[in-house]
């Protein structure tokens, strides 16, 4: 197989944190632009991005690119990719996508033109009529944007963000890609005390033990492309191997606390699922009356938005309280992300750095003050 072109999309602020990830882990030609991130490699590059990627949601194989104002440029731009490089004559390949600001805008239309031209594409080249479509899954992927396509096929199946730990979540819950990112701003290694005061289900401490240990956030789950008859099982295996052998084994010090006892026994079963379930400590605690566990360290935490658990004004009043007690906090670096447009103001004082971001489809900001 040459040499393919792969790309990674991520929530909308993750870009340049990703660029950065793929880099560090050895992949070539990144390149960075809005909610995705492409890079060059062959099957053990793909399943290095896909074990080892914290922030990514996934990872595709770039099929081809080319412009579309209609149905039928659409249809010989499909129809022109070798897709039998890929897909089987048994494989089954649905189709998803999207478009924006384009003349082809009915993604339901759109997704049956590809659909036709990938079954015209793959009849002809297998000699059928008729495609069983009984086999492994091939998922097809397309996005057009301003009149140009790009088709992709999807090497993850489920969102890289599902690490296989979190089966249980509180109430709004933070994305495992998100949590990462932040982990990875607050450029936690496993060196400080790392404090989450309000950490609901768990998933900042987890991220962070993974990252402290360097420990490929997917080593617990599996990958659609593992079970793809073009890709040898090797490449797969030869890829775990290398992921464990980067691990550090380090002692660290990581504090989850919040006051719901029952959010925190999901902590429990959850950090124990992900393998780090001795890693961290969890327990009961108020977070504006918790003494600080250290006298330094990083504090990383999602306090609850009025727009998703608690009445907004509670909110603000929490945030009021935490700001107050977070005073004292000398020798603590701290990033909190909230969607609260007025937290600056509640919290009691400007941040030093923040940072949009989004999580899901909330526009949130990560408040850094040091």
């Amino acid at each position: 197989m040459n040499e393919l072109t792969f790309c990674a999309p991520c929530l909308f602020g993750l870009e340049g944190l990703v660029g950065d990830e793929l880099r560090r882990l050895g992949l070539e030609n990144v390149r960075v632009e809005d909610r995705r991130v492409f890079f060059t490699g062959g099957f053990a590059e793909m399943a290095r991005a896909n074990l080892s990627a914290r922030m990514a949601e996934r990872v595709m194989i770039h099929l081809a690119g080319f412009e579309a104002r209609s149905f039928e440029e659409l249809f010989q731009g499909v129809r022109a990719i070798a897709l039998e490089d890929f897909i089987p004559k048994d494989g089954a390949f649905p189709v998803k996508g999207y478009s924006l600001s384009s003349q082809l805008h009915s993604v339901p239309d759109c997704q049956a033109i590809v659909k036709k031209a990938a079954c015209e594409r793959l009849g002809s080249k297998y000699g059928l009529s008729w495609l069983p479509e009984t086999g492994e899954q091939y998922q097809l992927r397309f996005s057009i944007m301003k009149d140009h396509v790009d088709v992709f096929l999807d090497t993850s199946g489920v969102s890289l963000h599902k690490r296989g730990y979190r089966r249980e979540a509180n109430l709004a819950p933070l994305h495992e890609t998100m949590a990462a990112a932040m982990v990875n701003l607050a450029r936690y290694r496993g060196r400080e005390f790392f404090w989450d005061p309000f950490c609901g289900s768990g998933t900042i401490c987890i991220e962070a033990a993974l990252i402290a240990l360097n420990r490929a956030p997917g080593l617990n789950r599996s990958f659609a492309a593992e079970r793809w008859s073009c890709v040898d099982r090797s490449v797969w295996q030869t890829a775990r191997t290398e992921a464990l052998d980067r691990e550090f084994h380090g002692e660290y010090r990581i504090l989850g606390t919040d006051i719901d006892p029952a959010a925190l026994e999901i902590a429990r079963q959850n950090a124990r699922k992900a393998g780090v379930g001795d890693r961290i400590e969890f327990r009961a605690a108020d977070a504006v009356r918790e003494r600080f566990p250290a006298e330094s360290g990083l504090i990383v935490c999602n306090p609850p938005y009025g727009e998703r658990m608690l009445e907004q004004q509670s909110a603000r009043q929490l945030i009021a309280r935490f700001g107050a007690h977070m005073r004292g906090a000398d020798g603590w670096k701290t990033y909190i992300i909230s969607s609260e447009p007025e937290f600056e103001h509640d919290f009691g004082r400007p941040a030093a750095k923040k940072r949009k971001l989004y999580n899901g489809r909330l526009q949130c900001n990560v408040y850094m003050y040091f």
